[in-house]
This record gives C-alpha cells, sequence and structure tokens, in this order.
C-alpha cells in the first residue's frame, strides 16, 4: 500500500513529494456531489471540474459554450462531496482571454465562491505571463498544454501532438514551469515527447492520452465508466459499464411499473 493513500488531505506539496518519490498521481473528473464522494472514496489524488462537463454533462458539441458560472457552480457540489482529493477548476474559454486583469478576476471568483484548490489555464508561453501574476496573488495553476480542446478551431480539430517534433511543446512547458504552475496536463501528446517532458520539468506531469511515463493520469468520469459513448477516444480505457447497469434497471422499473408491481406494500405508507 502506497504511504500516500494514508493522508487525509491532498496538497499540492504532497503532489510535488509524489514526483520525486515516483508514485503516480491518481486523477479523474467529476461535476457533481455523488460522484465526487464517490472516486474520492474510491482515494483518487486530483479532482478536475473540467470543461468537459459541457460535452458529458450539458451535450454542448465542445468545450467553447462553457461559461463561468458552470465551472462555478459544478464545482461547488464537487467541493461539498471531498474529502482528501485535491480539487481543481477548468477556467473556461473565454474568461481568461481577453485581458489579464478579466481573467485575474475570474480565477480569484472561482477560487473564493467554488471553494476549488486551484484553477487550470490550457496554452503554453502565451499565458506564462498571466499565470505568474496568478501565483505572485496566492493562486494555484495546473497548466495543459499539448492538445488543447479550447483552441479547437485554430488547430484545426482534435489533433495529437508532438508528431512533428518536440520542440515547442517542451519551450512551453518550461515556461509554465518558470511561471510557477505546480503541475502540466499533456493531452494528446505523443509517448516519446510526453517522457521528455516529464524528465525536463520539474513538477507533476499528468496524462491524458500521453502514454505512461507521466507522473500522473486523468481521464473523464463520464468515459472511465462507460456513461458517455457520443465519442470515445482511443487513450481511454473504461473500467465498469455503468450505462448498460443504468439501461437494464430503467427498463426493469418500467416494467414494473406498466404491470402494477411497483410500488408494493413494503414501498406503501399505510394509516396506522
Amino acid at each position: 500500500m502506497s504511504k500516500y493513500s494514508e493522508i487525509k488531505k491532498i496538497t499540492i506539496n504532497h503532489l510535488k513529494r509524489m514526483k520525486n518519490d515516483g508514485e503516480k498521481i491518481a486523477c479523474l473528473t467529476a461535476y457533481d456531489y455523488t460522484s465526487a464522494k464517490l472516486v474520492d472514496a474510491a482515494g483518487v489524488d486530483l479532482v478536475l471540474v473540467g470543461d468537459s462537463l459541457g460535452m458529458v454533462i450539458n451535450g454542448y458539441e465542445n468545450t467553447l459554450y462553457v461559461t463561468l458560472d458552470e465551472i462555478i457552480y459544478h464545482t461547488k457540489a464537487v467541493k461539498r462531496g471531498l474529502k482528501r482529493a485535491f480539487l481543481v477548476a477548468d477556467m473556461p474559454f473565454g474568461t481568461y482571454h481577453v485581458s489579464e486583469e478579466d481573467a485575474i478576476k475570474n480565477c480569484v471568483r472561482v477560487i473564493k465562491e467554488s471553494g476549488a484548490e486551484a484553477v487550470k489555464l490550457e496554452g503554453g508561453k502565451n499565458v506564462a505571463s498571466l499565470i505568474k501574476k496568478l501565483v505572485d496573488r496566492g493562486i494555484n495553476v495546473m497548466g495543459h498544454i499539448g492538445l488543447m480542446p479550447q483552441y479547437v478551431h485554430s488547430m484545426g480539430g482534435y489533433k495529437i501532438q508532438g508528431r512533428e517534433g518536440d520542440e515547442k511543446l517542451i519551450e512551453d512547458a518550461l515556461a509554465l514551469e518558470d511561471a510557477g504552475v505546480f503541475a502540466i496536463v499533456l493531452e494528446g501528446v505523443v509517448a516519446e515527447v510526453s517522457k521528455k517532458i516529464t524528465e525536463t520539468v520539474k513538477v507533476p506531469t499528468i496524462g491524458i492520452g500521453a502514454g505512461k511515463d507521466c507522473d500522473g493520469q486523468i481521464l473523464v468520469f463520464h468515459d472511465v465508466f462507460g456513461m458517455f459513448d457520443d465519442f470515445v477516444p482511443k487513450f481511454v480505457k473504461r473500467y465498469a459499464d455503468v450505462k448498460s447497469v443504468i439501461l437494464d434497471g430503467g427498463k426493469k422499473y418500467i416494467e414494473e411499473v406498466k404491470n402494477d408491481v411497483f410500488p408494493s406494500k413494503e414501498h406503501t405508507f399505510f394509516r396506522g
């Protein structure tokens, strides 16, 4: 058993030590109280309220529609379900792209209103200056490079990164580290480049479709448990088929209601 499994509350210091100790960091997304409570009880180290909620919760075609109010609402719910895991909230598209002043105000609002312990921003050198200002103001920041969903249009789709070389990604990772991030998400990055980045930076790297050499891994709750199948990325491994369980249970419920089986006496109140 890992010595970190006994820790009652994970902090950024624990996450940094995990990298130094060679302890893999297990991360998942969550979007409500119940899912947060479950993954926390399972022992996950970090929970991200990702803007992926736009797709798996709200049915948007991409993450660009997610608002700051939506992130705050869901993060508040997740916060109430966590005891141990470190909580990070995604900053939605448009909330840190107009000006650094607006970005700082928005990040402060997320931390203040949602209870998140950190925010996550997509981008490399282009957001390093902003990240430094946030860190200087006491806001923990997680970076995110590689395949960045908020840049889906400018990147020409969801394309795997690093196939044409690693120089830019390494430069971005180093810029984020210098700016003060406590960790960096590497999404959709070829394994060889992810390994090189992980060996180059001193902060933990968290992979999603970026190979096993990252310091940790993150996946979307609904992907891991087989609840969302509109699109299933190659890098997703399903650890449960909750969709089938819900469908079977739903059909059984409908059948019993239609045939006047439910509610039975044991589920009914009577006088006396």
